[in-house]
């Protein structure tokens, strides 16, 4: 008989599940596509809406900056997620659910996490939180359990999280709002200018993960299609990778910053245990060239690049699930709120 206890890893670009002994069931795009209040599409179905629907469609990310924006429309996203998981897999009701909850976030946007798993269709028996650069070390293959200070710096598509853990629990935690939208944000802005051509999201993340380099970028160019600022026709461009480094690089020397002044606030015994262990990078953007030459460079610190480093949070989760009896004491309880009459 399948295990009714889920993994929820509520992305601000993607939603994963995994599902105890069976691993990551579901990962789609963290969007939802809605036509006169009816969900028309959720996932990579409405994603493939996006920047094309007509204007009685509404597409949009519920989850921003981190945060949980649009109660209503993730709690829609969630319940059909988990009906696909039904459709597939077997009955969901009455199961066990950790979600993990960025950690530098207000009690009230941090209980919004909790509130959502508690309201869906999968009606949980039960409801625990687990800190995000807590899943985060964990899929990334690190022992938090010990005493060994370390550091992991998440940078995900709307947020960079900085954290520094030990002993199981979170010793200091930034959350800036930089991500590889900001850095999309960028690409689209300079294209505009320097190309005077209109290019979309995705194209901007086309051109990133092609072309975006943290140092010393190899010459690489890529053609790109777009509508021309001064007669509004589709046109095309050549883009370097030189051009983008210099888009980007402001946006990525932000995150350095943070890094620094988390480094400058880490207890000493703890800043030993990071010179020996270095630091962990994770997130979909982890996968820039050369990140780890700047972080190297800037903070004359080792840097590791995680493996598989946009699923280390969902892998986490997957390791708390499989391994309840070590790091169940990791995630807790909260109690559900209620909206509405």
């Amino acid at each position: 008989m399948a295990s009714k206890v889920f993994g929820i890893d509520f992305g601000t670009s993607t939603i994963k599940i995994y599902r105890k002994n069976e691993g990551v069931i579901f990962d789609e795009k963290n969007i939802i596509a809605l036509c006169n209040n009816n969900v028309m599409a959720i996932g990579d179905e409405a994603f493939e809406m996006y920047g094309k629907a007509p204007d009685n469609f509404q597409v949009t990310f519920p989850v921003r900056n981190g945060v949980i924006a649009d109660i209503a429309n993730m709690l829609s996203l969630l319940n059909k997620a988990f009906q696909k998981i039904a459709d597939k897999h077997g009955k969901i009701s009455g199961a066990d659910i950790i979600v993990a909850s960025p950690t530098d976030i207000t009690e009230v946007e941090k209980r919004a996490f909790f509130d959502l798993a508690a309201s869906s269709v999968a009606k949980p028996k039960k409801v625990r939180v687990i800190e995000k650069p807590i899943a985060d070390a964990i899929g990334a293959g690190l022992d938090v359990m010990n005493a060994s200070g370390v550091m992991v710096v998440d940078i995900g598509a709307d947020t960079t999280e900085i954290s520094v853990m030990s002993l199981g629990g979170i010793v200091l935690s930034k959350l800036i709002p930089v991500g590889g939208n900001k850095f999309d944000e960028n690409i689209i802005s300079n294209v505009r200018k320097k190309y005077n051509l209109v290019i979309g999201s995705k194209t901007a993340e086309t051109i990133k993960k092609r072309l975006a380099y943290a140092i010393a970028p190899e010459h690489e160019t890529i053609k790109v299609f777009g509508r021309d600022v001064m007669n509004g026709l589709p046109t095309e461009a050549e883009i370097d990778s030189e051009f983008v480094y210099d888009t980007i690089n402001e946006s990525l020397y932000s995150i350095v910053d943070a890094v620094r002044i988390i480094l400058e606030k880490t207890p000493p015994e703890i800043s030993s245990d990071i010179i020996d262990s270095g630091i962990y990078v994770t997130g979909g953007s982890a996968n820039i060239k050369n990140l780890d030459k700047l972080f190297a460079k800037e903070t004359e610190l080792p840097i590791k690049i995680c493996e598989d480093p946009a699923n280390t949070v969902v892998n986490g989760l997957g390791k708390v699930l499989e391994n309840n009896s070590k790091y169940g004491c990791l995630a807790f309880s909260l109690k559900q709120t209620y909206y509405g009459g």
